[in-house]
């Protein structure tokens, strides 16, 4: 069996995405998952890292289920993805501002209790991650090579930035969690359906 083929899907699909193509800046932490930096100074990721870490984030939101989970991401290029991934596994989503305090306030009305929680980007996402480290809930996080991994339990590395890259991380999750929740027959989303236009 070559390596290709435990890879949870084809690497040219990964490529076409530009998954693997990360900033001019590189923090030490990510450093491990870099593969190689191009003569433009853009840091690129290491493929296999990239899907080691998706197929271990995968299995482990799976543990949960879709009501203890929470995603976030400010990042508009993330907003289409969350909608979907929640469309087909039911977990509750923040596209857009994230609503200080639903996790710490139980006075609030829109009180919410998760038990874990997706960020599309740690640094815009910041004040959801301080609220999941309060309550002491687990953080997976989709992290470029200029992330910093504070408070993070779980990275991913991936250009967290790019339409498609987002929206090829967010169809293999809910792929995932669904064939691993044992309800993967409802799923029949391509890529393409959680890209934003």
């Amino acid at each position: 069996m070559s390596s290709t083929e435990k890879f949870l899907i084809p690497t040219d699909q990964y490529l076409k995405t530009g998954i693997h193509i990360g900033t001019k800046f590189r923090t030490e932490y990510m450093a491990p998952f870099i593969y190689k930096t191009r003569p433009d100074g853009l840091s690129v990721l290491n493929l296999q890292k990239i899907d080691e870490r998706l197929a271990i984030a995968c299995r482990f939101i799976s543990q949960y289920a879709p009501e203890e989970i929470i995603a976030i991401s400010k990042r508009e290029n993330g907003w289409k993805p969350l909608r979907i991934f929640s469309k087909y596994t039911g977990a509750r989503v923040f596209p857009g501002r994230y609503p200080p305090g639903i996790l710490t306030n139980p006075q609030l009305a829109n009180f919410t209790e998760a038990m874990v929680m997706i960020v599309t980007d740690a640094w815009p996402d910041r004040n959801a991650v301080e609220d999941a480290v309060k309550i002491g809930i687990p953080v997976v996080a989709l992290c470029d090579t200029n992330n910093q991994a504070n408070c993070i339990d779980l990275v991913i590395p991936c250009n967290n930035k790019g339409k498609k890259s987002l929206g090829l991380v967010f169809w293999i999750l809910t792929k995932e969690y669904l064939k691993n929740r044992g309800i993967s027959d409802k799923f029949d989303a391509t890529p393409d359906d959680f890209t934003e236009e």
